[in-house]
């Protein structure tokens, strides 16, 4: 067993805090508990919500695709990428990097907004915010069904969303005076620039055991979501087209707690998740935590061969919503002043500007 293999197998595994439907479409019911459990500063900075009508099917209609997107000739994946985004909508393969500087090969993605084909024409703001405000690409002669089942999953991943975000609100707002328009709620409600992202994880073909590959983060490095909500499918294990198990119980997603310490996260199949980012830490006061979190590919033999796919819906504020930064917090705050208005755009500006060097390398959907 490889270093990183028994570092993996001794991190303890954790559940998320569940709240069925039931619960949280019940706009009456009293969820603080487990909003502060799951979201608190205390918290994993994620909860999945269980028992959510048709979702299990939208979720396998649009996973079942991955591969065949990802197996599509290259003359059509190069027809829907969109270099002007940065490659923030359509497909994406080997333009972001690893951790270790090599152009990560082991992932395509490919991203749309699943609300909005084309959230505006305005020629400044598309120069400006190319990542945001660009339109959709969809393969409307190779794969026409995609368009319908991206949709239809980031529409209902949205919905059941925004209750998790009344049920925040509730929380947040029982500790700290903030006008109810400026809650999760309302400004997700408001946006016309999320974001999905349907990643297919190519083939191992020597079970993953080498160079970057045995690190904890070898299929998605650590990160801390940049936008409000992400909603999260349970990824989906295929081999020679057919679905199976994940083969190795250490793969999977990987969570820094506030103190320092990484565990491993689990939720159920039927489940979506629901992890809080940046955004919402600062505007909440820091009562809703983000944390930061990677994903580890399998290992061993029986790992070759393996194709995994996923969905991320990225809930975040419209460019043009104007955001009252808090004197208090510690996310970014080198970035900002205390009680310092920005719109969502200028404050990914100046994230841009601090982590890529003025926008001179390609960048993922969320910073």
């Amino acid at each position: 067993m490889t270093s990183g293999s028994l570092a993996a197998a001794q991190t303890p595994t954790l559940r998320t805090v569940v709240i069925p439907f039931t619960q949280l479409k019940d706009k009456d019911a009293d969820l603080s508990m487990k909003i502060e459990e799951g979201f608190g500063p205390d918290g994993l900075g994620i909860i999945s919500i269980s028992d959510v009508p048709g979702y299990t099917l939208l979720r396998q209609n649009l996973l079942n695709l991955a591969p065949i997107l990802a197996k599509l000739p290259e003359k059509v994946k190069k027809d829907l990428e969109d270099p002007q985004s940065r490659y923030n909508f359509g497909w994406s393969h080997g333009k972001e990097k690893l951790e270790s500087g090599k152009p990560d090969l082991l992932k395509g993605s490919f991203y749309a907004n699943p609300l909005l084909d084309v959230p505006t024409t305005d020629a400044l703001l598309l120069q400006r915010y190319p990542a945001y405000c660009g339109s959709n690409i969809w393969p409307q002669s190779a794969l026409p069904e995609l368009e319908v089942a991206f949709k239809a999953l980031g529409k209902l991943i949205l919905d059941v969303g925004l209750l998790v975000a009344y049920h925040c609100d509730k929380y947040v707002l029982d500790g700290i005076d903030m006008p109810s328009n400026e809650g999760i709620e309302q400004i997700v409600f408001r946006s016309r620039c999320h974001k999905g992202r349907l990643l297919y994880y190519f083939p191992a073909e020597k079970g993953n055991d080498v160079d970057d590959n045995d690190s904890m983060s070898s299929w998605c490095g650590w990160h801390t979501d940049h936008g409000s909500l992400t909603g999260l499918t349970y990824a989906m294990f295929t081999k020679d087209g057919v679905e199976v198990p994940c083969p190795d119980n250490t793969a999977g997603l990987y969570i820094k707690t506030r103190t320092g310490q990484i565990v491993k996260v689990v939720y159920k199949e039927d489940e979506i998740a629901y992890q809080i980012g940046n955004i919402t830490e600062i505007l909440s006061r820091g009562r809703l935590c983000a944390t930061p979190h990677c994903v580890r590919a399998p290992k061993g033999e029986k790992a070759t061969g393996l194709e995994r796919s996923t969905f991320a819906f990225f809930m975040q504020p419209d460019w043009d919503e104007k955001l009252n930064f808090p004197e208090l917090g510690h996310v970014n705050q080198e970035l900002i002043q205390a009680n310092e208005l920005l719109t969502f755009g200028e404050y990914t500006e100046k994230l841009l500007d601090k982590y890529y060097h003025l926008k001179n390398v390609d960048t993922p959907a969320t910073v």
